[in-house]
C-alpha cells in the first residue's frame, strides 16, 4: 500500500508527513515519528528515499513479518537539506574538491559540515514545532522521536544523534560519526592541505568540540550522549566515499548502556543505500513500534 502524504509549511521550511493509509486521524494510538534524510545532491522527492519510505511501512504495518505486534503508530517525516532540493541557492557549494576547475569547490570542508549541522538544528526545530501543525487540536501525541539519513543525510544523522537528547532511535546509513577522519581522508587523496584556507583555525576548534567523535561516546555515565539510544548502523564493506575504516573505531567503541546497538557492514555493498539495507531499517523500525524491547 501507498503511504498517505501531506506537505505542512512549517516556519517556512515545506515538510513532507507519510503516514501508512490504514492510520486513522481519529486514532488515540501514541505516535512515534521518524525523520529520514536525503544524501548529498538529492531531495526530499529522490526516488530511494521514497522508496525506503515504502520499506519502512510494509515491514513496520505487515502482519506477515512476524516478531513483535505494532504497539504505536508511525510518521515519517522528510525535508530538504540546506542548499538542496527547494533549498537549493548555489550548486557548486555541494561539490567536493576536484582538479576540474568548473568542478572545484575550495570551501568544500566547511560547506558539508554546515550542512550537515544546520540539518541537526532543523530537526530540533521540528521536534519543537510539528506537532502544533500536525495536530493543532492536541488529537495525537508524539511519544518519541527517531532519526534516519543516507549519506549526508547520516553524517546528520550522528551530529543530531549526539545533540538532541529527545531523539531515541538513530539509524546512519553510510553515513560517519568522525568527521576529521572523513574528511582528512578525502583532501589528502585530492592533495588538500589538512590548513586554511580549506580548513580555517576556528573550523578546526569547533570540530574538536562538537563533532560527535570528539564526545564522551565511550563512556558509561551522563556524559555520553549516546547513551540509553537505540542504533542501527548501516555502511557498504566496498564504500570508497565513506570508507567503514573512517566509521570503525568510533562504531567499535560506542557505548550505548540499556539502549541497543546493532551493525551491520554489507559485504560487496558501495556507497548505496541497498534493498538488504531498506529491509534492516524496517525491521529495526517495528521493533520500536513494539515496545517490546530490542
Amino acid at each position: 500500500m501507498e503511504p498517505t502524504k501531506q506537505t505542512l509549511l512549517i516556519g517556512g521550511l515545506p515538510v513532507d508527513i507519510y503516514s501508512h493509509p490504514t492510520s486513522s486521524s481519529t486514532s488515540t494510538d501514541p505516535v512515534h515519528a521518524l525523520f529520514l534524510l536525503h544524501g548529498r545532491f538529492g531531495s526530499a522527492q529522490v526516488e530511494y528515499l521514497v522508496n525506503t519510505t515504502k520499506v519502512i511501512f510494509d515491514e513496520s504495518y505487515s502482519s506477515e513479518s512476524g516478531g513483535e505486534e505494532r504497539k504505536k503508530d508511525l510518521i515519517i517525516v522528510a525535508f530538504d537539506h540546506r542548499n538542496h532540493g527547494a533549498r537549493l541557492v548555489d550548486q557548486k557549494r555541494n561539490l567536493a574538491w576536484s582538479e576540474d576547475p568548473a568542478k572545484n569547490n575550495d570551501q568544500h570542508a566547511v560547506d558539508m559540515y554546515t550542512i550537515q549541522t544546520g540539518t541537526a538544528e532543523d530537526v530540533s526545530f521540528l521536534i519543537d514545532h510539528l506537532p502544533s501543525f500536525l495536530y493543532p487540536l492536541g488529537e495525537r501525541t508524539i511519544v518519541e522521536w527517531g532519526i534516519c539519513g543516507v549519506s549526508l543525510g547520516g553524517h546528520s544523522t550522528w551530529i543530531a544523534l549526539a545533540r538532541e537528547p529527545r531523539l531515541t532511535l538513530g539509524i546512519p546509513i553510510i553515513g560517519c560519526p568522525d568527521y576529521t577522519k572523513l574528511i582528512s581522508q578525502r583532501a589528502q587523496s585530492s592533495r588538500i592541505p589538512f590548513s586554511p584556507p580549506y580548513f580555517p583555525t576556528s573550523f578546526k576548534t569547533y570540530i574538536e568540540t562538537h563533532d560527535p567523535a570528539q564526545l564522551a561516546y565511550r563512556a558509561k555515565d551522563a556524559s555520553n550522549p549516546f547513551l540509553g539510544k537505540k542504533i542501527l548502523v548501516l555502511s557498504g564493506k566496498e564504500d570508497k566515499l565513506v570508507p567503514w575504516v573512517v566509521s570503525a573505531e568510533f562504531v567499535e567503541g560506542l557505548e550505548v548502556g540499556e539502549g541497543f546497538k546493532r551493525v551491520v557492514v554489507e559485504e560487496g555493498a558501495g556507497h548505496e543505500c541497498t534493498s538488504g539495507m531498506r529491509r534492516e531499517v524496517g525491521l529495526f523500525v517495528r521493533k520500536w513500534l513494539s515496545g517490546a524491547g530490542f
